[in-house]
């Protein structure tokens, strides 16, 4: 197999605007970050007031409109380094921890895993109780045990780092561009 020379950081968005504003102002400091879009994340990112022209001036974008995810063969050829999935709504880490890849984040998150590359997942639900901000507002939400389930389950995988904060999510992307032989986001 082919590999690219200079791979690139994949990031998909999902349905959840739990630190969406973080996580996107996190990928705008790394290099080389292409964002895959979920349809919810599409639908999540306009909730937000975050345009998709905006974010084309900083990123390659990918969205979720083909029946067999085309974009993932990329994968194959070596054009990406690792998978970051952030945030990441309870659907999506479920359909992650049970192996269920039917859209464009979840299809890159097991191509990921068919290539043996590494994966950062931010997922939403992994305590008791979550503040998060929504469109208008703080609210409080209380996870229910199989989210919490999956999402354990999710962090025992080879390869794959299940972070629950802004600031552990930033701390797992400085230790892989470590790895990588890069700096610190910016």
């Amino acid at each position: 197999m082919k590999r690219d020379a200079h791979p690139r950081l994949a990031w998909a968005i999902t349905g959840s605007g739990h630190y969406l504003k973080e996580s996107l102002a996190l990928a705008r400091l790394l290099p080389d970050v292409d964002l895959f879009l979920s349809r919810a994340g599409e639908e999540i990112l306009a909730m937000y007031d975050i345009k998709l022209a905006g974010l084309r001036q900083d990123f390659r974008i990918f969205r979720d409109n083909t029946a067999s995810a085309a974009p993932v063969g990329l994968f194959y050829h070596g054009h990406y380094h690792s998978v970051v999935i952030a945030p990441a709504t309870s659907n999506t880490v479920a359909k992650c921890a049970l192996g269920i890849s039917d859209s464009l984040p979840t299809n890159i998150f097991a191509q990921a895993g068919k290539c043996r590359l590494p994966a950062i997942v931010f997922a939403c639900d992994t305590e008791p109780e979550v503040a998060t901000e929504s469109p208008s507002e703080w609210v409080t939400t209380w996870p229910r045990a199989v989210d919490l389930e999956h999402a354990r389950r999710l962090a025992g995988f080879a390869n794959v780092t299940v972070v629950d904060s802004p600031a552990a999510l930033e701390q797992a992307l400085q230790a892989r561009l470590r790895q990588l032989g890069g700096g610190q986001p910016a």
